[in-house]
């Protein structure tokens, strides 16, 4: 058994252990797996764990996810319940009971998901009764109260909140896109949570565009497009996750466009999000990105600090921690792509104080984060930054040290100086050190000017998006 997990034995007992060692495993897995498949397959399990730890049983609603989990997660969860633990753990698989045997640690909100649903019942959260029992899938925790502003999502935000109050009248479609875990998913529940407030009668699906494929699909095979009409073409507001997923998907897409026709003509709402911008999409037909593009684009970007920092405290508050400023500062100027990233990072270090029983420092986040930081300090530097610009824009990587100044190469190199001050931990005066000992005055001009352009060139902050993913590995 690892030290800390003993300490947390003593001080807590077999029942918050228990808790804490599949809530550890969770939170692990939730940053290591896609979301998508972390909301279907492991956030619904429930975990009964024997006093002496040495084995979980995982209870799963039926046959089919059962022998799925078996196939495709028994063994990575296995691997990590073991590196949690400090030694083997065994691992079995039940059928769920209606009624929850004594001893079971749930996953967060799990409370909110049926014992028995299939996993395109998991995120209905929200069942009108006004509506006739309509499930919309939304999950009523996101909204935009809980939702952290900052420039990064301020406009996307804006256009949100504008449908949500004027549903049909302007920015339809409106199409939100950006990396992973940027908040484009809390933003369309807002909407959808925002619009049933105000008019509780309204019809509001959420769903993820792997769901509407899986619904054509079975509309084919069982015959029943009238039902699948009747359910997708009498929306008020269509809310669908990552249309990227409809690439390659002929009848997939033949059928969201007649949706989409069919919703535009009774004046309802319809908004999507990707992972690029509409005419950035591969593999999809020509009509349906025009229709993408009809109506509002907007970007959300990754976080800046102080909306990092922001989003840390706030999250560590709704888990009934207090998460001091200058801890918030450190992760936040360690973790910088998303927000996934920033709650995962929390959840380890809160982990990390339970099992502990120390209090949140900078010294505690450390550790906590050991691994990240050192694989974060490995994969980016200036250097490979430097590398990776004059890649892309074709140019020499010594033209970055050079003293030349046509537009071809200065751009770049300002571009290459705001990537090293976004992700990397190198002062002004240590990136101009290595862009041929420059002054820290001309890299902060640099750093202001890219970062202000990025906000209002589409074109720019693109070909930013590919640099960070690229360079984010």
């Amino acid at each position: 058994m690892s030290e800390g997990f003993s300490d947390s034995l003593a001080a807590g007992g077999a029942l918050n252990a228990g808790g804490s060692l599949w809530q550890a495993c969770i939170d692990q897995l939730a940053q290591e797996l896609p979301e998508q498949q972390f909301n279907t397959w492991i956030k619904p399990l429930a975990a009964r764990v024997s006093d002496d730890f040495s084995k979980v049983t995982l209870m799963v609603a039926n046959r089919f996810k059962l022998d799925w989990i078996r196939a495709q997660y028994a063994g990575r969860i296995a691997a990590t319940l073991e590196k949690i633990y400090g030694q083997p753990v065994q691992l079995e698989l039940a059928l769920a009971q209606r009624e929850s045997p004594a001893k079971t640690y749930a996953t967060p909100s799990s409370s909110e998901i049926p014992p028995a649903a299939e996993p395109a019942d998991i995120a209905e959260d929200h069942a009108d009764p006004s509506a006739g029992g309509f499930k919309t899938r939304l999950n009523t925790a996101l909204t935009f109260d809980t939702l952290v502003e900052g420039t990064a999502n301020r406009m996307a935000r804006a256009a949100a909140m504008h449908v949500a109050t004027s549903s049909g009248v302007m920015y339809n479609p409106l199409f939100i896109y950006g990396g992973v875990g940027l908040g484009k998913t809390h933003l369309m529940h807002a909407v959808g949570n925002k619009l049933l407030a105000d008019n509780p009668a309204a019809k509001v699906l959420y769903i993820h565009a792997e769901q509407f494929v899986s619904d054509v699909v079975k509309a084919y095979q069982r015959k029943t497009f009238d039902e699948f009409k009747n359910k997708y073409h009498s929306l008020d507001l269509l809310l669908i996750d990552d249309v990227q997923f409809f690439a390659n998907k002929d009848r997939t897409q033949e059928e969201f466009f007649n949706a989409f026709e069919a919703l535009l003509a009774r004046k309802s709402h319809i908004v999507m999000t990707s992972d690029t911008y509409p005419k950035g999409l591969a593999d999809i037909h020509e009509r349906l990105v025009s229709r993408f593009d009809s109506g509002l684009t907007v970007a959300i970007e990754p976080p800046e600090l102080e909306m990092r920092v922001a989003i840390l405290i706030n999250k560590a508050r709704s888990e009934s921690a207090e998460m001091p400023e200058e801890v918030a500062f450190f992760v936040a100027k360690n973790v910088r792509s998303n927000v996934r990233e920033l709650e995962g990072a929390l959840r380890k270090i809160l982990a990390y104080s339970r099992f502990n029983q120390k209090d949140i420092s900078i010294q505690l986040a450390r550790e906590a984060l050991r691994d990240l930081l050192s694989i974060q300090n490995r994969q980016i530097s200036v250097e490979n930054i430097q590398k990776t610009v004059a890649d892309y824009y074709k140019i020499k990587v010594a033209d970055m040290y050079s003293k030349k100044r046509p537009a071809s190469i200065a751009r770049p190199r300002q571009i290459a100086m705001y990537l090293a001050k976004e992700l990397t931990q190198k002062s002004l005066p240590e990136i101009g050190e290595l862009f041929g000992g420059r002054d820290h005055t001309t890299v902060l001009h640099a750093v202001r000017k890219i970062a202000g352009e990025r906000q209002t060139v589409s074109e720019l902050n693109q070909q930013l998006h590919v640099l960070e993913q690229t360079l984010k590995g």
